[in-house]
């Protein structure tokens, strides 16, 4: 594979959270050339130097655009919240279909395709840390999606170099869903679930993961391979608190919710969601995925494949966070 800075990449999804982050990391390695699918506002891609395709993944001609020429494709782009399951179905697997199907069609030699899947596609596990050979039973229709893209993508494996990573909860800079965790505590309060003493979360940092999807990339075993790319630890509840007070610089008040009453607070939220014409940060779906799901995965593969090691620390990467939102008057 040619040095970095000889190569052109192709990002889908760049204009938002983890997309922008892997745009500048490409771009602090020198690549040659930095695409990027745009469909209206480039957002978090304003005064980056990128070559922008204007369309959507419906939009083969501007994909051609994009892939044509191109070594490595980072398909970033999904839906994580959506009203419909047909949002879900064409976004994340039809979308992706559409992806692959004009990589063979115009760049069939293309040197690699990064495709971002999630730890929700795993879902139901009678393990507490998922692995690569963890079967997939997922909970929520954003996980259910994801599952049934990498079946997709499975499918083309046999005709392009494809590596899917699975990254767990991502938080950093420019984070809009976690961000709603961290706006609570700024009021002084701090909902938790159980106990909050117990490891129950893989998180991992925008930095981090970027840099892992890069390596999965331009690694020669990664090819038709799975891989989780996890933070430097796992995590309990009360660390992320404490760790988030600190960098906000208050005391919080812990409000324990009992598991059972996940459930009924998930429902209340989504009818108000409903009632609002809004995405709740909390439905029945992620309110099951909160007591069933496995939150917690291992990236020993990836250390072992081509030395994937996160190194952002939970309490430095909060704080870098909330400064940013701070400054962005988000918070």
């Amino acid at each position: 594979m040619p040095a970095e800075h000889d190569q052109i990449a192709f990002v889908t999804g760049g204009t938002g959270f983890v997309g922008s982050h892997l745009v500048e990391y490409l771009l602090e390695n020198r690549f040659q050339e930095v695409r990027c699918l745009v469909r209206t506002d480039p957002k978090f891609l304003k005064g980056f130097p990128v070559t922008t395709v204007r369309g959507n993944l419906s939009d083969r001609a501007a994909l051609a655009e994009g892939i044509k020429g191109a070594d490595t494709v980072f398909h970033v782009a999904a839906l994580t919240r959506a009203k419909t399951w047909e949002e879900f179905l064409e976004a994340n697997v039809e979308g992706t279909r559409h992806l692959l199907e004009t990589v063979r069609s115009v760049n069939p030699g293309i040197k690699m395709i990064v495709i971002t899947s999630s730890l929700a596609a795993v879902g139901r596990s009678e393990m507490d840390i998922a692995t690569e050979a963890t079967p997939l039973r997922p909970i929520s229709q954003y996980g259910k999606s994801k599952a049934m893209m990498e079946e997709i993508v499975r499918s083309f494996m046999s005709d392009l170099p494809i590596v899917i990573v699975r990254p767990p909860a991502v938080y950093g800079p420019r984070e809009s869903d976690i961000f709603t965790f961290f706006q609570s505590l700024s009021r002084g309060f701090c909902p938790i679930v159980g106990s909050g003493e117990k490891d129950s979360l893989s998180l991992v940092h925008a930095s981090d993961l970027v840099r892992g999807m890069a390596q999965a990339g331009r690694s020669e075993k990664s090819a038709g391979e799975t891989y989780f790319l996890g933070g430097a630890a796992q995590y309990n509840w009360n660390e992320i608190r404490d760790a988030s007070a600190t960098a906000l610089g208050r005391r919080v008040l812990t409000i324990p919710i009992p598991p059972f009453l996940v459930g009924a607070i998930g429902a209340v939220s989504e009818l108000v969601g409903k009632l609002t014409n809004t995405y709740p940060p909390l439905n029945r779906e992620k309110a099951a995925e909160i007591r069933y799901a496995c939150l917690m995965c291992d990236h020993s593969k990836a250390t072992a494949d081509f030395g994937y090691a996160p190194d952002k620390d939970l309490w430095s990467g909060i704080d870098e966070t909330i400064q940013w939102y701070r400054k962005e008057n988000w918070l």
